[in-house]
């Protein structure tokens, strides 16, 4: 399994239209690949979206979110579980 971490800041006056595209867009996106498990989002309250999405492997990128909603190019980090 990879985890993966998938982190962009919004413009505020865009916040709900980049997360609509995250939501109708981004994600279903990647859903249709048998390798995706599951994905959520999450907000906070500076304009930031993060998505952490499971993979049996080899995970899919997200497309790149319209330029004008976005403050910075997003950023992606994948992660292991680890066995304690």
């Amino acid at each position: 399994m990879i985890v993966r971490m998938w982190e962009v800041h919004a413009q505020q006056r865009n916040f709900t239209e980049l997360l609509t595209w995250v939501c109708d867009v981004a994600i279903p996106a990647v859903e249709v690949n048998p390798l995706h498990v599951s994905s959520e989002v999450f907000s906070s309250p500076d304009f930031r979206l993060v998505v952490i999405s499971k993979w049996r492997s080899h995970p899919q990128p997200f497309k790149e979110p319209p330029a004008h909603l976005i403050n910075r190019a997003p950023h992606s980090w994948d992660f292991s579980p680890v066995d304690r």
